[in-house]
C-alpha cells in the first residue's frame, strides 16, 4: 500500500464526494477528521469545494495548555492567526472526544519542552500518555488519555469549586468561537476519568470511554450538589443563551482582542449586534476596565453581560472577574 494522506488524489475524491452530496443531498454536511498539524488540516478545505467542516484539531490541547498554566498567550496568538475560510465553510470546536486529545497540532505553536510538561502534568492528574516513535529512535507525545474534565482539576481523587470553574471557563470559550461547537457526553456530565476500564482493556483510550449504567448516572444528575449535575445544569443554560444570539452563528465575524496573558477575548460580531466575550484564565480575582480595546471607540457607555445579567452603566466602568470566570457583554 501507499501512504495516502494529503495526496492531491486524495483531496480529488473528497471533491467528488462533495459534488455528489451537493446533487443529491444538499442539507448534508460533509466533516473531515484529519488528526494533523493545523495547516494540513484547513487543507481540507479546499477551495470551498471540499469539506464544508473541519475539526478544530489545535483547540482541546491549546485551550487545555491555557487554563493548565494561568497564560492565555499562545491561544490567543493562534486564534488570532486562523484565516478567514471559504464561503459555507466553518470549523467545529470542540474539546474532548472518545479518542484522547491529540497534541501534533500544537507542533510549531507551543515549544517542546511546554509539551512534555503538559504531559507530565496529565499523568499526575491521573491520565496517560500515547507517544510516537520519531526517525531518530526517539518518541515524542502523540495523544494525551484522560478525561477533559479530570484534566482539568488539581487533584485526581477531589472536585472543588475552582476546578468546576476552570472546566466551565475551557467549555464556554469552545461555544464562542466562530464555527459550531460540539460537546462530548462525558463532558456534559463532568466523568471522571475510568481507571477501571483502562486495567481491563489494557488501552489508554478507555479512560475517556466510560459505559454509564443508566441507573447510576440518573443518581449522579438527580444530585444538585454532584459535579455532573452542577457542570450540566450550567452547560445547558450556557448553550440555552448562546443560541439567542445571532452573533454566534458560524459566518459571523470574529475578532481576537489581546489584553494580556491572563484573559482570552474575543469580540464577535453579526447583523448590528457585537458581543465581547472575556474569560479570566487565572485562579486569582481580576478587575477590567471597560474602554475603546473592548468595543470600540464610543461604544461602551453601557453594556451588561448575558450570562448574569448585571448591567454595566455610566461610570461603572471596571468588570469584576472571578477566577475563570467569563462574561459575555453586549
Amino acid at each position: 500500500g501507499t501512504n495516502c494522506i494529503h495526496l492531491q488524489q486524495t483531496h480529488e475524491v473528497v471533491k467528488l464526494m462533495r459534488d455528489l452530496l451537493d446533487m443529491v443531498t444538499p442539507d448534508v454536511v460533509l466533516l473531515t477528521e484529519t488528526n494533523v498539524p493545523h495547516e494540513e488540516n484547513i487543507s481540507y478545505f479546499g477551495d470551498g469545494d471540499e469539506a464544508h467542516m473541519v475539526y478544530q484539531f489545535s483547540l482541546p490541547p491549546l485551550l487545555l495548555h491555557a487554563l493548565m498554566n494561568g497564560d492565555s498567550s499562545h491561544l490567543t496568538t493562534w486564534a488570532s492567526s486562523l484565516d478567514a475560510l471559504p464561503e459555507s465553510c466553518t470549523y467545529l470546536n470542540f474539546t474532548a472526544s472518545h479518542d484522547g486529545i491529540g497534541v501534533r497540532p500544537l507542533q510549531g505553536i507551543i515549544p517542546d519542552e511546554e509539551l512534555l510538561r503538559l504531559a507530565e502534568k496529565v499523568k499526575a492528574l491521573g491520565g496517560h500518555v500515547s507517544s510516537k516513535a520519531n526517525s531518530d529512535g526517539s518518541e515524542s507525545p502523540y495523544e494525551l488519555n484522560i478525561t477533559y474534565f479530570d484534566a482539568l482539576g488539581d487533584d485526581p481523587d477531589t472536585v472543588t469549586d475552582l476546578h468546576l470553574a476552570r472546566f466551565l471557563c475551557s467549555q464556554t470559550v469552545a461555544m464562542e468561537l466562530r464555527g459550531v461547537p460540539a460537546v462530548y457526553f462525558h463532558s456534559f456530565v463532568a466523568t471522571r476519568n475510568n481507571q477501571a476500564g483502562v486495567k481491563e482493556s489494557g488501552r489508554a483510550r478507555t479512560i475517556n470511554r466510560r459505559k454509564w449504567q443508566e441507573e447510576e448516572l440518573e443518581s449522579i444528575l438527580a444530585d444538585a450538589r454532584s459535579p455532573g449535575s452542577r457542570v450540566m445544569k450550567e452547560y445547558i443554560r450556557r448553550l440555552q443563551f448562546r443560541s439567542q444570539h445571532k452573533v454566534f452563528h458560524p459566518d459571523a465575524a470574529q475578532e481576537i482582542v489581546d489584553l494580556g496573558s491572563n484573559l482570552f477575548v474575543v469580540r464577535r460580531e453579526r447583523g448590528g449586534e457585537r458581543v465581547v466575550c472575556i474569560s479570566n484564565f487565572t485562579d486569582q480575582y481580576m478587575e477590567l476596565k471597560i474602554d475603546d480595546r473592548l468595543f470600540g471607540p464610543n461604544q461602551a457607555a453601557h453594556c451588561s453581560d448575558i450570562l448574569t445579567g448585571r448591567r454595566y452603566m455610566g461610570e461603572e466602568k471596571l468588570i469584576a472577574l472571578d477566577a475563570y470566570q467569563t462574561v459575555w457583554l453586549q
